[in-house]
Parts: C-alpha cells; structure tokens; sequence
C-alpha cells in the first residue's frame, strides 16, 4: 500500500503563490471565510505526515513560534503545526520548535518514495516549490489541491507557483466553492514526457 501524497497550493487566479514584501493584501489575500476555514481543518481527518522543504519550513517556523499573525491560530494552522512532519533538509540543525518535527537528509525523492511505501498515514506538503516540483517530476505527487483566491496580483504578486514545475496533464478529481469565491480544485497530475 501506498500512502497518498498531495500537494496543497494556494494561488491567485494568476498563478502567484505570495506577494511581494511591501504589499498589503493580508493572509489569504483577505479572501478567507468560514466555509474555507472550516474545509482546510476537515483536511486533517485523518492527520496527515506533513512535508516540507528548508525555506518553506523556515518561514513557516517562524510565523508558528512568534504568534503575532492571527491567521495562525486558525484551526487548520494548529492542526498543521501538531501534525508530524518531515522536513528535507541538507541546511537545518534544528526543528526550530516545531513540535513533532524530524529533518531528513538526502534526495528528496528517496526521502518520499519511502514515506510513500512505509506511512500509516497520508502525506500532505504546502507549497515547497523547489521540493513539490521534484516530486512531481518523479511521479511522487498524488493530488495537487489548488486553493485559487479570486485576485489577480500581477504588479505584486511572488513565487509563481507552476514555473518550475515541468509540463503535466491534469486530471480532475473535484471541485468546489468555497465562501461563494474561492475555487479549490484537486487534480491528479500525468507527465507529459
């Protein structure tokens, strides 16, 4: 058996997964509501293994620890933030007090080909760019989630999320709206080798 890997993207409709420093869109772009907050905590029945890359983990970390954005104390954050996970890291000597954090060390495809073959659990990754778009590449990646906000943030819009991802064909799974307009969408990715 193996474990299901998804990716969980957030996105602008114009494919930005952040926004430049400076820019004043707040957490979620401002868009979130309570249907989309109570579905992304729904996500973590059954909890997953989460799993991250250095910088995307750093950032994270950080915002975890310092509690001063209140977007983090939504349930789904906690839920991330308790969750076990797995950071692939060459960088990182510490957990940076994530709670039930292991860093591995090595190729990152390794590191999930075997938590796909040995987990008792779904695997679940956020954004992670560099790491997800590997992943994908080697056929790791199960399900992308996309969670597209309904803004367009061309003049300050950062991390384009799909630029180094390669060239896939996607199968779609379900959809829904969440809030009355937010789309989420999850896919199920093919190599377009």
């Amino acid at each position: 058996m193996s474990a299901t890997y998804t990716w969980d993207v957030f996105s602008t409709l114009d494919g930005y997964g952040g926004y430049a420093e400076g820019a004043n869109w707040g957490g979620y772009w401002s868009k979130q509501g309570p249907e989309l907050l109570e579905h992304r905590a729904s996500l973590f029945d059954p909890e997953p293994r989460m799993i991250f890359g250095a910088n995307f983990f750093r950032e994270n970390a950080a915002i975890m620890t310092a509690l001063d954005d209140p977007n983090a104390l939504d349930e789904w954050n906690l839920r991330t933030w308790r969750a076990p996970a797995t950071v692939i890291s060459s960088t990182l000597q510490s957990t940076l007090g994530w709670p039930e954090a292991t860093i591995e060390r090595g190729d990152a495809v390794a590191v999930v080909r075997h938590l796909k073959a040995t987990s008792d659990r779904p695997l679940r990754s956020q954004a992670s760019l560099a790491l997800n778009w590997s992943l994908m590449a080697a056929g790791l990646v199960d399900r992308i989630q996309l969670t597209v906000f309904p803004v367009i943030s061309a003049k300050t819009g950062a991390f384009p999320v799909f630029r180094g991802a390669g060239d896939f064909d996607l199968e779609l799974l379900e959809s829904r709206t969440l809030d009355g307009n937010t789309q989420e969408l999850v896919y199920r990715p093919t190599s377009r080798r």
